[in-house]
């Protein structure tokens, strides 16, 4: 499948399942395809969601880009995914509304393989997730430059019943968000953001298009 966001992204939360399906496509071309070179680039469209589960919210993911190269000799693939900001809605306690725009930036290629026999893919992306703007309960808040994950979160997508390597289809996986850093002045809403977002058992679901050669 594929790959990431913005020019160093990807919400996704993401890009390995748009380097399995790419894997897919190629592995399952036709002969004369694979006779054409090493390897096979595939550009597919891409939208999906991810439920955060800390403050039990769905946010919409896309419409990007994603883009894999897969070796037809042994079946690996990297990707990129290309997704624009997202945007993520919810009451803190139950009562404050919050709002917030997260971007996912690649941290590193993401990579997989599609297994030739089945068709299937599974895929491994490392991804920053970035705040770049919040409000809480109607009014903005500064969280900085740098207000981001302290690490990188794993994103390791599978292929799901229906997938198919021409038409798209669907690649999920579950995440954890890892605590965040350096957000507002002298990291004062670090500890907000932590208790909001943070945390294991996070959904991620990407829905492929068909995809072009390039």
């Amino acid at each position: 499948m594929h790959s990431l966001m913005r020019s160093r992204a990807v919400r996704a939360v993401t890009a390995p399942a748009a380097a399995g399906l790419l894997a897919v496509a190629a592995v399952n071309a036709s002969a004369a395809i694979a006779s054409a070179g090493s390897s096979l680039t595939l550009t597919y469209p891409v939208h999906g969601s991810t439920h955060l589960k800390a403050p039990n919210t769905t946010v919409s993911l896309g419409p990007g880009t994603l883009r894999a190269t897969l070796n037809l000799s042994n079946g690996a693939l990297t990707a990129s995914l290309s997704l624009p900001p997202a945007k993520v809605s919810f009451k803190e306690f139950g009562l404050i509304p919050v709002s917030a725009t997260t971007d996912f930036v690649q941290d590193g290629a993401t990579t997989g393989k599609v297994n030739p026999n089945t068709g299937a893919v599974r895929t491994t992306s490392k991804l920053i997730l970035k705040v770049t703007s919040m409000s809480v309960a109607g009014l903005p808040v500064f969280v900085g430059n740098s207000c981001e994950s302290a690490t990188p979160a794993v994103i390791t997508l599978t292929s799901q019943h229906g997938f198919n390597p021409i038409t798209g289809g669907k690649l999920a996986g579950t995440y954890t968000v890892p605590p965040f850093a350096n957000c507002g002045l002298g990291g004062l809403l670090t500890p907000l953001i932590n208790l909001s977002i943070a945390g294991p058992g996070n959904g991620i679901t990407l829905i492929l298009g068909a995809g072009k050669a390039t």
